[in-house]
């Protein structure tokens, strides 16, 4: 089962807001021990709303399930003594500080790695740890910015847009798990470890993986189309009586199949409309042309007589719809959590294996220092050291 498949792995975290967090979740999910370390005021996704869940936000919660949580300030010599010690007896450390923060706390890879050389080492930063943007501040949206993905979003006559949601730092976290993961699988073999360098830009980069490589191919750079595919048509969202549906009829026989049921057979053999490609290049014809049978029925009437000819096609969901998805329930891809004094907290739920995976219980994201006592004791400090090190006490960054 995923979620025993990292026990007795323990993980440091160092990290913040969402991409590091989402990366350190990952792992708890599948069963780590993942201590997360906070400064007496706490990280800054602890701040970041509204959307807030008792004194935290959403988005913290979001993304520190399953996890203990000590408050430690490494400016002091105590705390930071502390740190390193749990750092001696971890596998894998996870930061997500500017780079040369760490270096300059005595904290950095080369420090750690020559002391420590089994230990997997994980750096995530804006746009990685060398290079002349190194030291440049990023976060998600800077990164849409940069890499050109907010290039693609919304439609010819509009502003320039992201993706609301935090797409970036989500894959960002994705993929400093998945090179966790491979050198935890490289450690068997070897014995060593080593540093990860993992960037929000090439993360970026990745998302937009066939975007960019058709700009490569062409050196033509996309425009802004709104819901549709560059690459293929239709394969877009058309209004409805009652709302919007996407449509993805371009494969195979589909597109006479998609004619069929509009009651449109005159296009079948329209030439300007034979292939793909061709419907590509008079895409604004095709739609105008498709737009009123689309328009003449509600979303509920034509999914199933859509579907029933085997072409694809989904609502253009809410997030409210999502929640009453039926798949999303039978998957368990929303979680519930209990806290005491927060109640019952719903969050997505671990997206690999689901059903299984979500089934059993997870825990909330922990209040700041919630765990430092219990951490501490676990390894190994006595009374009077912790005592020491939680002199100073935990504070909200939240005003």
């Amino acid at each position: 089962m995923l979620r025993q498949a990292l026990e007795d792995l323990i993980v440091i975290d160092f990290t913040q807001i969402a991409a590091g967090p989402t990366c350190t979740m990952l792992l708890a999910d599948m069963g780590a021990e993942v201590i997360k370390v906070e400064p007496p005021g706490g990280e800054l996704g602890r701040a970041l709303g509204p959307g807030w869940i008792g004194d935290d936000s959403s988005v913290f919660h979001s993304v520190n399930r399953n996890k203990l949580g000590i408050s430690l300030d490494l400016k002091q010599p105590e705390n930071l003594a502390a740190a390193r010690k749990l750092i001696g007896k971890a596998d894998v450390v996870v930061e997500s500080m500017r780079p040369g923060a760490m270096k300059r706390l005595g904290l950095g890879f080369e420090e750690i790695l020559a002391a420590h050389p089994r230990l997997i080492y994980c750096s995530i930063s804006a746009y990685g740890q060398q290079g002349p943007y190194a030291l440049h501040a990023g976060v998600d949206g800077i990164l849409q910015a940069d890499t050109g993905l907010m290039s693609l979003i919304g439609s010819p006559d509009t502003e320039p847009a992201k993706v609301q949601a935090p797409v970036v730092d989500t894959v960002t976290g994705y993929l400093a798990c998945i090179g966790i993961l491979s050198k935890l699988c490289q450690r068997t073999r070897d014995g060593r470890g080593g540093h990860l360098d993992i960037s929000l830009m090439n993360a970026a980069m990745s998302l937009q993986q066939s975007a960019i490589a058709n700009y490569l191919a062409t050196g033509e750079l996309p425009r802004r189309i709104g819901s549709a595919a560059p690459y293929s048509a239709p394969n877009e969202a058309f209004e409805t009586a009652d709302g919007w549906i996407m449509v993805a009829a371009y494969s195979g026989d589909r597109w006479d199949e998609l004619c069929d049921v509009l009651d449109l057979p005159e296009l079948v053999r329209d030439e300007r409309f034979a292939t793909s490609p061709s419907r590509v290049a008079h895409r604004p014809i095709m739609r105008a042309l498709l737009a009123p049978a689309f328009a003449s029925r509600s979303t509920e009437q034509w999914l199933p007589l859509l579907r029933a000819r085997d072409i694809f096609c989904a609502r253009v969901a809410n997030y409210g719809d999502l929640e009453r998805h039926p798949q999303v329930a039978a998957s368990s891809m929303i979680v519930s959590m209990t806290d005491p004094s927060l109640g019952t907290i719903r969050v997505p739920g671990f997206p690999i294996n689901s059903i299984e995976s979500n089934a059993r219980q997870h825990s909330v994201a922990p209040s700041l220092g919630e765990h430092s006592y219990q951490i501490l004791r676990r390894f190994g400090f006595d009374e009077e050291e912790i005592a020491t090190i939680l002199k100073c006490k935990p504070v909200s960054l939240r005003k």
